[in-house]
């Protein structure tokens, strides 16, 4: 099974450049296409947040037009950036977003890796948490199932010593690890929010953090650095299930020279 991960879109309302600077639009149209011309395709394609930059009609109505162009099928999860309700208003066709209760989580049993989607975001604030909630629907899920499984969320439960951003990370964030260490079925968490590819251990599995087809974030490993972003290659992530074991690979959206073979 082949798992393409997409974070950190941004879209704006009437392609307006966000912060006066970044085409997030023009960017994910070039991602959206890398992917569908990728051999082989991927199976599942799951995009872990910040979709849009604010979370209007208009932002989300082109951010619709642009993913209805990929042939694969698609699942939304909310970031900081969005709002529950008015993802759920523009998906309503995605059935697996729920309809009823506060939270917009799920678990898709249908491919040989199961995905657990989960929800951190706190309305109005960059930060995110995991309530006792949201912990325990998680635990019941896990309990379910011993299939090989990724947990895909927004925020990054660990620090990444890129001050600015872990002052906006995950809270209850060691909940979440006694949780995980509980069900060894769990292969990796995957997450967005730091727009930088970074890979931490966390509750006796990988955690990734997959980059923004956009913007990224400086890197910039001073705690009291300032909050900035770079214009360096934007990029997705592919999570291979070999049978065995997951492999993740970052993977650029533009085109480069080549490829060349090694021998002359």
């Amino acid at each position: 099974m082949l798992l393409c991960q997409i974070s950190d879109l941004h879209v704006t309302s009437m392609r307006q450049l966000a912060y006066g600077v970044v085409d997030t639009t023009a960017s994910l149209e070039r991602c959206v296409q890398r992917i569908a011309g990728l051999d082989p395709r991927p199976d599942v394609v799951i995009a872990t947040g910040d979709l849009v930059d604010t979370p209007s009609a208009q932002s989300y109505g082109l951010l619709r037009e642009i993913l209805a162009t990929l042939p694969l099928p698609l699942y939304l999860l909310a970031g900081n950036h969005d709002g529950r309700q008015s993802l759920r208003a523009a998906f309503p066709d995605h059935r697996y977003l729920p309809r009823a209760g506060e939270f917009l989580q799920y678990a898709l049993d249908e491919y040989p890796v199961r995905v657990i989607a989960l929800d951190t975001v706190i309305p109005g604030q960059a930060g995110g948490t995991l309530c006792a909630q949201r912990l325990h629907w998680l635990e019941q899920r896990l309990a379910q199932s011993d299939a090989p499984t990724v947990i895909a969320l927004h925020h990054p439960p660990f620090d990444t010593g890129i001050g600015h951003m872990d002052q906006m990370g995950l809270d209850n964030a060691s909940s979440l690890a006694q949780i995980v260490r509980r069900f060894p079925q769990v292969q990796r968490i995957v997450c967005g929010h730091v727009h930088r590819p970074v890979q931490a251990l966390f509750g006796g599995t990988l955690a990734t953090i997959c980059p923004s087809p956009a913007h990224q974030v400086v890197l910039d490993l001073d705690p009291a650095g300032s909050a900035r972003f770079i214009m360096e290659p934007g990029a997705f992530q592919l999570h291979l299930w070999t049978g065995e074991a997951l492999v993740t690979h970052t993977a650029y959206i533009d085109r480069y020279d080549g490829p060349h073979p090694f021998h002359a």
